[in-house]
């Protein structure tokens, strides 16, 4: 829990790469890019990568000059028409794209081929689309090229669905994994293999991992799971592929089978993103297939089989279908896996995302820029929370027929907010014109409030409780439930909530003591918990951003809405333990410790940050004092007993970290 700046950073790329990326997209595509067939020589030695693109493409215009992004470490050599003649390009570095110029227009309508010839040095984040994050490097012993780092020309960043043959050489010594039908690989030049692929889908089939891989691992009972791994992460391939075969028959007995029943769990480089997905491909970061509990991150990773691969956003405004659904697709598998009470935790942190920027609708979002904190929350969070409000609306059954229904109905192709809506309708026969309109056209969320008087009622009957719902988004309309604990028997209503005041008679035997509105979190409503959670969340953004002063200032407005926040506090030992301001740091994790104890994982941590603090400032006995109390906690999560139990052997060392 105490990740440095830069495993942070990495933390929100994954995002990024499992979403969307960033550029400067123009208000209506020029071209739709249809297929490729890609031929690449890969040369981890030299960083270098050479090759060629045949790139089929339809005009939805009349284009004089057709503009095709590009990685900013590859230069054109030759591009040249279907009529083989040379046309003159001109690289955009500020957008990471190339502009040609066409003697005469290609007419609307018109499907033609273009050829280009390119290459050049991919060592880091330094020419990537993204600035400070690693897309596509090629490396000795992982090489990556994720779609997202535009190593071939390219267009509709996930909007824009293609088909693509590829053919790959590498160091013989190496293996390629890919999306598609693979053939057999054969040598080349002596010592170089080629692996070839073929995606003949309408598709995503842009991420390429190389590397000095293991033959693939397969876990006990799952066949159709190949984990490809270095020799250091040998031992945990195995585990993490049998993680990945049980997610995987999870999402499939729920969503229905996907394009492809194979996973390709592959390693990438712990300097890279932390997760990335492609046809076929989980992609994960080194450290995290060793993490015990890295779950999530691989749910997400998968769910994007069939939300992402499958379906995908007709627009950036429809952004928030794929991406909220496998951010829920996650928490389903959470819900499956851990329980209720870890499903609800999950959500409460969730519904902190979707209210930290919410000030543009979801249909709107495609005018911001993706790589953005707030497209990011709100089509990962609130989008989340759009679905999980619609399940509670349709029932468990009903949304289960809705998600295969939309599956079904947009195989391969793009959808739009609008689709959703009328599958929805459609599968459930309930209006929820007004759901839409308020979580996916509008923003905000209810601020519930009750008023109630009871009555006593006659011959031992019990009692009446009459009251209203208020809240205050005059065209709010949706089901909330209702708890009543009452002397006896606890009981839940659903009453239909519409408008600001909406009335409610309910009756009891025993006589209620308490009324809760929404006690299980079915529903995305402004409370001051989730203000200081949103607060936090901010903070945390802004620290992986390097801004450590607005990250202190969002703790603070935490702290002001709750004084008692150990969320708050631990957030702020943070960033004084990484500024070396010791004394500030530790005051801030027993602020922590005597504080509402929210979340539980506080505390344990809250012990081994103290014990690290004594650690560096030589005082040894007193942080085998925390290790030990954390320890006692019993609570591993994010395996902090373990890194306890390892720092009472080992004395931490700031040196060694990560700065």
């Amino acid at each position: 829990m105490t990740s440095s700046l830069r495993q942070l950073r990495l933390s929100l790329a994954a995002l990024f790469v499992l979403s969307t990326g960033a550029y400067a997209a123009p208000a209506r595509p020029q071209i739709n890019i249809t297929g490729y067939v890609i031929s690449a020589d890969l040369y981890p030695a030299q960083s270098k990568l050479t090759a060629t693109a045949a790139v089929t493409f339809t005009a939805l215009d009349d284009v004089t000059n057709p503009v095709f992004e590009l990685n900013n470490g590859l230069a054109l050599t030759k591009v040249t028409d279907a009529a083989h003649n040379t046309l003159t390009a001109e690289r955009l570095t500020t957008n990471s794209t190339v502009r040609l110029s066409l003697p005469t227009p290609i007419p609307k309508g018109t499907t033609t081929t273009y050829y280009f010839e390119y290459g050049g040095l991919l060592s880091g984040s330094e020419t990537s689309p993204v600035e400070g994050i690693k897309l596509a490097a090629i490396a000795d012993p992982i090489s990556i090229l994720l779609y997202a780092g535009r190593w071939f020309p390219m267009t509709g960043l996930w909007t824009d669905r293609f088909t693509a043959e590829m053919h790959i050489r590498v160091p013989s010594d190496e293996r390629v994994v890919g999306s598609g039908s693979v053939g057999t690989p054969k040598t080349v030049d002596g010592n170089r293999t080629e692996y070839s692929f073929n995606w003949t889908k309408p598709g995503f089939p842009g991420t390429l991992v190389a590397g000095k891989f293991l033959a693939p691992l397969r876990a006990p009972g799952y066949s159709n799971i190949h984990v490809y791994v270095t020799e250091k992460r040998k031992a945990a391939g195995i585990e993490f592929g049998e993680l990945a075969g049980k997610e995987f028959e999870f999402f499939t007995t729920t969503f229905g089978q996907p394009e492809s029943g194979q996973i390709n769990v592959v390693e990438l480089p712990e300097d890279a993103v932390s997760a990335a997905w492609g046809p076929e491909i989980a992609a994960i970061g080194g450290h995290r297939i060793s993490d015990k509990n890295a779950q999530r991150l691989l749910a997400n990773t998968l769910a994007h089989q069939w939300f992402g691969s499958e379906i995908s956003p007709a627009t950036l405004n429809d952004a928030w279908i794929t991406n909220g659904m496998s951010r829920y697709a996650e928490l389903m598998y959470v819900e499956d896996a851990s329980g209720k009470t870890a499903f609800q935790a999950a959500i409460s942190d969730v519904s902190a995302g979707a209210m930290a920027y919410d000030t543009e609708p979801l249909s709107t979002l495609g005018r911001l820029d993706p790589f953005s904190p707030q497209f990011q929350s709100m089509t990962l969070e609130k989008g989340a929370m759009v679905f999980h409000m619609l399940r509670w609306e349709m029932g468990d059954e009903v949304f289960t027929k809705f998600l295969r229904g939309l599956l079904s109905q947009y195989t391969d192709l793009g959808v739009r907010s609008s689709n959703v809506e009328t599958v929805a309708i459609a599968q459930s026969d309930l209006q929820l014109t007004p759901f839409f309109s308020q979580w996916v056209s509008g923003t905000g969320a209810p601020q519930f409030t009750n008023k109630y008087t009871v009555y006593r009622l006659g011959n031992n009957k019990g009692f009446r409780t009459v009251g209203a719902i208020s809240q205050d988004l005059d065209l709010f309309r949706m089901p909330v439930d209702l708890r009543i604990e009452t002397d006896g028997k606890t009981e839940d209503r659903r009453v239909d909530v519409s408008g600001t005041d909406s009335q409610f008679t309910v009756e009891t035997f025993g006589r209620p003591r308490r009324i809760t509105i929404d006690p299980q979190g079915w529903l995305l409503k402004s409370t001051p918990d989730l203000a200081v959670r949103v607060a936090v969340l901010r903070g945390q953004q802004l620290v992986a951003q390097g801004d450590n002063a607005g990250a202190l200032a969002e703790y603070q407005k935490a702290l002001d809405a709750n004084k008692n926040s150990s969320l708050a506090n631990y957030r702020i030992g943070e960033i004084f333990f990484n500024q070396r301001n010791y004394q500030s740091s530790a005051n801030s994790f027993r602020d922590a410790l005597r504080g509402d104890g929210d979340p539980k994982w506080v505390e344990v941590w809250s012990h081994i940050c103290l014990g690290r603090i004594f650690d560096v400032t030589g005082q040894r006995e007193r942080a085998v004092n925390e290790y030990r109390l954390a320890v006692q906690t019993n609570d591993n999560t994010q395996g902090a007993v373990n890194e306890a139990r390892n720092l009472m052997t080992h004395p931490y060392k700031k040196e060694a970290a990560e700065n």
